[in-house]
């Protein structure tokens, strides 16, 4: 069964791994990982942001072999709070952690700054200014990820970060230059609690400011190539109404980092419609036009590649709230992380690319929440 699911998987084109910003929440990105890889499915391309992007740099800075154990050794060296939850009623524990957590910082990951708290206007230098240092998250990396197999770019490594200058969303490739810790570091700057990170006299702060899902990459990328796309959304684009303060937070942070991820869909669906579109029409020009310049580019606008995107949305656990993402304590862990784990083994049993597909469609959606399949009404590519 595995063989023949990676046979027909591989045979659609590259396997690509798309993961959000979301702290804590990146633990369901692992489970994800951890099914496609007892799969045999192994992605070519790997795109993240802030913590997607840790987990992308340990994947793509890893043999084959020892990628899960890299990523448990991280989510090992972060978790907070053991006692917390051995001790306290859920909510109260959760209270006590988090209010750790700011006050104390996590290990392996990020410690308080004690100058930025004595006051906000204290001078601390463009690269320092933040609440909290990232030097324990630098040396964990740099334990934990070879870039020199990054650079060797077996797996493309891609990840964002939003210019503070220009407020522009650039993305560092391994396919295009070397990386380094500073890429990956520069992805997860989220302000104000950490500080920006300088490459090539540029600042940058985490890219999930200005795109928290980084799956237009593929979209946008030259050459376009045949593609599945898992795209793990850590942040629920839909959700109830929310009835009090506590549940509007919640809420806020879902639709604020879900990050027009529905808008970037529809927009795909319609440009990769009409570029199947124009390769049609450009194959009725009758052979003596072909050769005319403005034909010629004009049909250059076609394009036959056809991306199959499965996008994983992550369900909400039990007693969630808007400090979701500091939840590192290893109960929460544990539960997003087998949530990932066993959506995406429900979702790769169902296979839903196998069904038949118009062939003028050239993005093609497969949309999974908590492993159960939801309809995509043809209407969302209008």
């Amino acid at each position: 069964m595995t063989k023949k699911l990676m046979t027909e998987l591989t045979g659609l084109g590259q396997q690509v791994l798309v993961l959000q910003g979301g702290g804590a929440l990146g633990a369901y990105q692992v489970g994800v990982y951890q099914a496609l890889h007892e799969a045999g499915i192994e992605p070519d391309w790997v795109i993240g942001t802030s913590i997607g992007a840790i987990n992308a740099a340990i994947i793509a800075g890893n043999a084959k072999a020892d990628r899960m154990d890299r990523l448990r050794e991280f989510w090992k060296r972060v978790e907070h709070g053991h006692w917390f939850d051995e001790m306290l009623p859920t909510a109260l524990s959760t209270m006590m952690r988090n209010w750790s957590s700011v006050t104390g910082g996590l290990p392996a990951f990020f410690n308080p700054n004690p100058m930025a708290f004595l006051s906000p206007h204290a001078t601390l230098g463009a690269e320092g200014a933040g609440y909290y240092s990232v030097d324990p998250l630098r040396e964990t990396l740099g334990e934990l990820v070879d870039f020199g197999l990054v650079n060797a770019c077996e797996v493309r490594l891609t990840v964002g970060a939003s210019c503070v200058r220009t407020s522009e969303m650039h993305y560092f490739d391994s396919r295009d230059m070397p990386l380094d810790l500073r890429h990956v570091l520069a992805s997860g700057a989220l302000p104000p609690a950490f500080p920006a990170v300088r490459i090539d006299d540029e600042l940058y702060w985490d890219g999930g400011i200005l795109s928290n899902t980084p799956v237009e990459v593929v979209f946008d990328d030259n050459p376009r190539r045949n593609s599945v796309v898992y795209a793990v959304h850590i942040w629920n684009p839909h959700g109830p109404e929310p009835q009090t303060i506590w549940e509007v937070m919640n809420r806020q942070k879902d639709v604020q980092y879900s990050s027009r991820a529905s808008t970037h869909i529809k927009r795909q669906r319609q440009l990769h419609k009409l570029r199947h579109i124009i390769t049609e029409l450009a194959a009725l020009v009758p052979d003596a036009q072909r050769t005319n310049a403005d034909v010629a580019a004009m049909a250059a606008y076609g394009c036959p590649t056809r991306m199959h995107v499965i996008r994983l949305l992550a369900p909400a656990l039990d007693y969630e709230d808007h400090s979701k993402d500091i939840d590192f304590s290893p109960s929460g862990i544990r539960a997003r992380w087998d949530a990932g784990y066993r959506d995406t083994m429900r979702t790769l049993d169902q296979g839903p690319w196998r069904a038949e597909v118009d062939p003028l469609e050239g993005f093609v959606l497969h949309e999974a929440m908590g492993g159960r399949m939801v309809e995509t009404p043809a209407s969302a590519a209008v």
